[in-house]
């Protein structure tokens, strides 16, 4: 078989140099209309999430949140093949692994009915956060911000605001992740020499400092659940008291 294709070949070789070259010109002129997505997804379905409590040692945070989530929430989730988790200080990552054909977004569906399940959700934390998905060949560019004039919290507001939402306008662009970003903050710097003389305790401070913001993360304080400030009749209606805590435009500094 093989003699008479090179035989015919060499017979007929003007008609195969004009085969040839009538698809390179049809390669050439369809290559300018090919999707970039060129790579077929060879992995298998992946999911990652991530749980975030500051405060919590990499210990803690695998035994009230790692576990926990493994176990009573996560396990039996339709088409799960494995589980991985890795406990850091501060943060719980959990990836799940589904079987290979599993449709990405039915699975993401499944997870993310059983990351609604409150009561499954430990206290000492944020909610679980599901990741956007990324594709077989991971991610296609990463830049990194540098500056002379610029803080790190100026960066992070223009990556946030300028730059992601510039790049997620891009087409094709399926997700952008900002990684050692600096939220703009509002802290109270407390000096020990000035609280003893005031006679003023640093749960005092504390206290003081969360119940003035809208809402606390500090689930012990009052802010934690924010509620009304009651209300008062008018001639034809009811009327809400709301209190209106303080919101940080900038970085501030309180010094106690």
């Amino acid at each position: 078989m093989t003699r008479h294709i090179t035989g015919a070949s060499l017979k007929f070789r003007l008609l195969v140099l004009a085969l040839a070259a009538g698809l390179i010109v049809v390669g050439v002129a369809r290559i300018r209309h090919m999707p970039v997505d060129g790579y077929p997804e060879f992995t298998p379905p992946i999911i990652d999430i991530q749980t975030e409590a500051l405060g919590l040692s990499a210990a803690e945070v695998e035994q009230l949140i790692t576990v926990p989530l493994e176990a009573d929430l996560l396990n039996g989730v339709a088409w799960l093949d494995k589980i991985r988790s890795e406990s850091i200080p501060g943060l719980s990552s959990i990836t799940l692994q589904f079987q290979r054909g599993t449709n990405l977004l039915k699975a993401r569906q499944m997870t993310q009915e059983r990351l609604n399940q409150p009561a499954a959700i430990p206290s000492v934390s944020k909610p679980p956060v599901m990741l956007a998905p990324v594709s077989s060949t991971s991610r296609t560019l990463m830049v990194g911000l540098s500056s002379d004039k610029l803080s790190l919290i100026d960066m992070s507001v223009l990556a946030r605001w300028t730059i992601k939402p510039r790049l997620m306008g891009v087409s094709g662009v399926a997700n952008v992740s900002i990684w050692g970003q600096r939220d703009r903050q509002l802290q109270v710097q407390v000096d020990p020499k000035r609280l003893e003389d005031k006679g003023v305790s640093l749960s005092q401070i504390v206290s003081t400092a969360g119940n003035s913001l809208w809402v606390s993360s500090l689930s012990f304080l009052e802010a934690s659940s924010p509620g009304t400030g009651g209300f008062f009749d008018a001639p034809n209606q009811r009327l809400a008291v709301r209190s209106v805590g303080i919101t940080p435009a900038n970085q501030s500094t309180v010094t106690a």
